[in-house]
């Protein structure tokens, strides 16, 4: 079966993190924006100065999917003003199907709670069929397209999606269900 824990990450270990989204990211992004992009973008977004940057001056969080101690993937996020910032979710080629994105999902969302937070907020390539589609059936929805220039000429053509938190039961909800 496999056992997922979710761990955060310190910015000792940018390195292992930047290692982790070169794998990922060349497997995942090159057929869906070009090697050019991805090595733009993994330079500028995940190399490990950008990461120790992000966790040290931008207030974004990292942490490791490992299943069973192995790293299979990361995600990392920040609070903003009325979201939860989902900014990177990435899980190893070897490793999809295991229901990592719902457990992260479960998890994004327990934040919020925490935060006062009212949403996940993310954003996907417009092109990234395979994670549009995991993304909608964990109860994201589109919200608009974006685009943003990123440098090096190339933009990130996006859509933007949210997924509300839902409101938490209260006891005597919590009840009936478990009469039932």
């Amino acid at each position: 079966m496999g056992h997922l824990e979710i761990r955060e990450a310190s910015p000792g270990q940018a390195p292992e993190l930047a290692a982790l989204a070169r794998v990922i990211w060349r497997e995942h992004f090159t057929p869906i924006i070009g090697a050019a992009q991805v090595e733009y973008m993994l330079g500028r977004f995940q190399s490990e100065e950008a990461v120790r940057g992000q966790m040290e001056r931008e207030g974004f969080r990292y942490f490791f999917f490992l299943w069973d101690g192995e790293r299979a993937g990361y995600l990392c996020f920040r609070p903003e003003a009325d979201a939860l910032f989902l900014s990177k979710l990435y899980v190893r080629k070897e490793f999809r199907g295991r229901k990592i994105a719902r457990a992260a999902t479960d998890f994004l969302l327990g934040i919020c709670r925490e935060k006062k937070l009212g949403a996940v907020r993310l954003t996907c390539n417009k092109h990234n069929d395979p994670s549009l589609a995991a993304y909608r059936a964990l109860g994201f929805r589109t919200v608009r397209p974006q685009v943003t220039p990123i440098g090096g000429g190339f933009v990130m053509d996006d859509y933007v999606l949210e997924q509300p938190v839902p409101a938490a039961k209260n006891q005597t909800e919590m009840k009936e269900d478990s009469v039932l």
